[in-house]
């Protein structure tokens, strides 16, 4: 069964950082294309960065130079790696994958930086 699990959320001040997680299973990280959406309280969902199975990766440009995505082949997990946070990264943020024809959530983890 095709699942993914985000974890690593929490409070934190602007200016500080975060790592998040997505653990996946029923399929191998390694060789397809993962990705991070996030939704703020009132806005629709928007990408965020993706990495591919060759590593390529891309960001949104609102977070381009303070994020970053990775993967460990061996533990199966992506990761998004969150430095110089801002009250407006505030959201829920989701892993994503498309397999098998179908897209595929987890339930999200909620970042909140603030003061």
């Amino acid at each position: 069964q095709v699942q993914v699990v985000e974890s690593g959320g929490g409070l934190v001040q602007p200016g500080g950082s975060l790592r998040l997680s997505c653990a996946a299973s029923g399929f191998t990280v390694s060789s397809i294309t993962m990705s991070w959406y996030r939704q703020a309280p009132g806005k629709e969902r928007e990408y965020v960065a993706f990495i591919t199975g060759l590593g390529s990766t891309k960001y949104a440009d609102s977070v381009k130079g303070r994020f970053t995505i990775s993967r460990d082949n061996a533990k199966n997990t992506v990761y998004l790696e969150m430095n110089s946070l801002k009250p407006e990264d505030t959201a829920m943020y989701y892993c994503n994958v498309w397999y098998q024809s179908q897209d595929h959530w987890g339930k999200g983890t909620l970042v909140t930086v603030s003061s």
